[in-house]
């Protein structure tokens, strides 16, 4: 992707609003997947989770738009001071509904100039989802509990010196070893879309 193949890309629509229903649906694919993976959080109960979930039931509504886009969220750190439990996207691949996007809203409205639609914009998508971009050092540490974009990639927090140059970077897995690139901000691919972390 990048130089489009002339056919409209849509755009991607953040769902946040979900019925009871769906809700519990989620809230079940939530536990199984902790519970399948207490290697990303040992030592956390699940019962701690979901009273703070259903504390916070805004957090629900951002978890929900992660699993409909395709993130599989799961816990994978606590923080001792707030107690806050922090999720991020764990799809094994970057997410495939958040795909062929650019960096941010500028990025985006330069190549939408120039004739070219991507389906949206990284930092715009995660600021509708209630989440954040992961940085590198996050991303990095998620990499130390599995194996995640090893033919894939996702767009990270950008340094603004970067970003006010035309760039901005991104992450992948290759060759057992962690990689962080730049591209111009503008530029979209069919494997790059981004993970995002919630704090709840």
């Amino acid at each position: 992707m990048g130089k489009g193949s002339g056919k409209p890309i849509p755009k991607i629509e953040v769902k946040r609003a979900f019925s009871p229903a769906e809700g519990e649906d989620l809230l079940s694919t939530l536990k199984a997947r902790f519970e399948d993976n207490m290697d990303r959080h040992p030592g956390l109960d699940w019962a701690d989770v979901q009273t703070r979930l259903q504390a916070h039931p805004e957090k629900l509504a951002s978890l929900y738009a992660m699993e409909h886009t395709g993130g599989e969220p799961d816990v994978v750190d606590r923080d001792e001071e707030t107690g806050e439990f922090v999720f991020c996207d764990c799809s094994a691949q970057t997410p495939e509904g958040r795909r062929r996007i650019c960096f941010d809203g500028a990025a985006q409205q330069e190549r939408e100039k120039k004739g070219v639609s991507p389906a949206g914009n990284a930092v715009d998508l995660a600021g509708a989802m209630g989440i954040e971009l992961l940085d590198e050092a996050q991303y990095r540490y998620l990499q130390t509990l599995g194996e995640f974009d090893t033919t894939t990639s996702s767009w990270i927090q950008t340094p603004p010196a970067i970003r006010e140059k035309g760039g901005a970077l991104f992450a992948d897995r290759r060759y057992d070893h962690i990689f962080v690139y730049h591209n111009g901000a503008p530029s979209f691919y069919s494997a790059r879309a981004f993970r995002g972390a919630l704090r709840v």
